[in-house]
């Protein structure tokens, strides 16, 4: 597990729309490679349930198309090509990322948040069947602990990460009910998740229940550092970083 997180993480890729390289693009894992960074990027799944590399719930930021990401199927998700890209990238499906990475860099590789449990099921086997011939190093993670579940008995042989925070975030947390963060906050979902690693936000670092499975020896990288400032104070209670903005040291 250590060794998976021998380096700083670059979120979405190493992006910097101002250059023309777009987060979760070819071109922002490229440039990661290049620098020497391991990759954290995000999977969706389109509505005939393939995934693909995606942050938003929606395709209104980073594309011109509108409306949610999992309304279009993958051959209408591949003709949008992200929004001020200089390569005209487009979404690549799991199965194209993962060909272009091709065990060139470590990747922290995180599962959306589906609408019910059928696309959460969906999502996690059909991720899992794509790196059941993939050769290099990756883990998988979510915010939600039914993904972590499901990629258990999807048969997920990686290591497992729970993303959380402090769920005190009112623009963030309108789905979540008052009971949900309590044991999403405090990682009560332990007996069933049993997760491997965990991704934390950096402000909520000192949460108790962080501290106390750090302290257990379970590894926690921390998200999203902007600067050097950021990663001093993250470091002292996280394993790595997940960074976008600035550059730290590669190793």
């Amino acid at each position: 597990m250590p060794k998976l997180f021998d380096r700083p993480i670059a979120h979405r890729g190493l992006h910097d729309r101002a250059k023309g390289v777009i987060e979760n693009s070819h071109a922002a894992f490229e440039a990661a490679i290049t620098a020497g960074y391991a990759i954290e990027c995000d999977v969706q799944l389109a509505s005939d349930g393939v995934p693909f590399i995606f942050h938003d719930d929606d395709f209104d930021r980073l594309t011109k198309a509108t409306g949610p990401s999992d309304a279009k199927p993958i051959a209408d998700v591949q003709k949008l090509v992200l929004t001020d890209s200089a390569a005209g990238d487009v979404p690549q499906t799991f199965d194209q990322f993962l060909a272009q990475i091709a065990g060139r860099a470590m990747l922290q590789i995180e599962l959306k948040m589906q609408r019910n449990a059928e696309k959460t099921r969906a999502l996690a086997e059909s991720v899992t069947r794509s790196l059941s011939s993939y050769r290099g190093p990756y883990t998988l993670e979510s915010f939600d602990p039914n993904l972590l579940v499901a990629l258990r008995k999807a048969g997920a042989r990686a290591p497992l990460g729970i993303i959380t925070y402090g769920y005190d975030e009112p623009d963030w947390d309108t789905k979540v009910t008052p009971w949900q963060r309590v044991i999403l906050r405090n990682l009560l979902h332990w007996p069933m998740t049993r997760f491997d690693f965990i991704s934390c936000r950096n402000v909520s670092l000192e949460l108790p229940a962080v501290r106390l499975f750090r302290a257990l020896g379970v590894p926690v990288t921390s998200w999203t550092i902007k600067s050097v400032t950021d990663a001093s104070a993250a470091l002292q209670h996280a394993d790595q970083i997940v960074f976008e903005g600035y550059l730290p040291a590669s190793a």
